[in-house]
């Protein structure tokens, strides 16, 4: 029973040091970061920067970028429709209104496909994620742009160009391929 007795003193003991190590180190005070710590934080603090000064670009650089998309999207589209419905199918620019219309071979709006019950026509200045775009210039015949069953432009391919706060994009339609770049 001594035996036990001294071992479970020794066993008091031990862990009463443990604690007191624990606890002495909990409360060190003075105690600097490490230099592993301090190239943790600046690297966190790079990423998040990296990340944030992106989102504070421009408005217009944004819109212009939105614009180009939806644009270049719309061409395709056209495109697609005179392939599938095997008849002409294009868009008439607005310049002056800011905006352009995906018209059939008479000329005729034809309905959004996502907005059911809409005719497809896209207004930059009536919406206000694009209200910055400009609808600066087209070289198209007649500011239209019409595809044949094959993809091909009818007449000549050409270029739009939209302007926004200083920022120009040109959407490129080839001649013969009708390639929208």
């Amino acid at each position: 029973m001594t035996k036990r007795v001294i071992k479970m003193k020794n066993l008091r003991r031990f862990l009463a040091e443990q604690i007191q190590e624990v606890e002495n180190g909990l409360h060190t005070s003075g105690r600097g970061f490490t230099l592993v710590e301090v190239i943790i934080v600046v690297v966190i603090l790079s990423i998040a920067a990296m990340m944030a000064i992106p989102m504070m670009s421009s408005a217009g650089s944004v819109q212009i970028r939105s614009a180009a998309d939806a644009l270049a999207a719309d061409l395709e589209y056209a495109k697609s429709m005179a392939i599938s419905h095997q008849q002409n199918y294009g868009i008439i620019f607005y310049p002056d209104n800011y905006e352009y219309k995906v018209v059939d071979q008479d000329g005729v709006v034809v309905p959004h496909p996502v907005k059911r019950g809409f005719p497809y026509t896209i207004n930059f200045r009536s919406d206000s994620r694009l209200n910055k775009v400009n609808l600066e210039s087209t070289d198209f015949v007649g500011n239209q742009i019409y595809f044949n069953y094959l993809g091909s432009p009818l007449l000549n391919g050409g270029t739009i160009t939209l302007q926004a706060d200083g920022s120009r994009v040109t959407i490129t339609v080839e001649p013969v391929t009708g390639f929208i770049y």
